[in-house]
């Protein structure tokens, strides 16, 4: 038995209306510095609450991709639970960057605490522009 009743005081901040006052696209958030460091470019990204094996890192013609995916746990131990709120999210996230002068073969990434950093090497780009005569 409860003497205060649920929703009373404190428990209304988790009620819907704070999750309302948080952007719709929380999950898709994931935050990153890209900046330009001894002839490269670096990306350093914050996914935090996912693994290394839950983040995949693809590159095509200059478009880098990178998505991590965290997959429903259902544990055993969890079967027993009877849960009054679940915020952990889980589902697929996705950012993509488009660089037009990179090494795509030597791209390198490191993954700790949370935080990914890409070092995408820069190539000289030659001036492809052509001039076309008109006949």
């Amino acid at each position: 038995m409860s003497i205060i009743p649920r929703g009373f005081y404190l428990d209304d901040i988790f009620d819907d209306d704070f999750d309302k006052m948080i952007p719709s696209n929380r999950i898709n958030s994931m935050k990153c510095d890209v900046y330009e460091k001894d002839g490269n470019y670096n990306i350093d990204m914050d996914i935090p609450g996912f693994n290394k094996n839950d983040i995949k890192i693809e590159c095509e013609d200059g478009l880098l991709t990178i998505s991590a995916e965290k997959k429903i746990d259902n544990k055993e131990e969890d079967k027993d639970k009877r849960f009054i709120r679940r915020e952990r999210v889980y589902g697929k996230v996705s950012r993509s960057f488009t660089f037009n002068d990179i090494d795509e073969s030597n791209i390198d990434a490191e993954f700790k605490d949370g935080t990914l950093k890409v070092i995408i090497p820069k190539v000289e780009k030659s001036n492809s522009k052509k001039y076309i005569e008109i006949k």
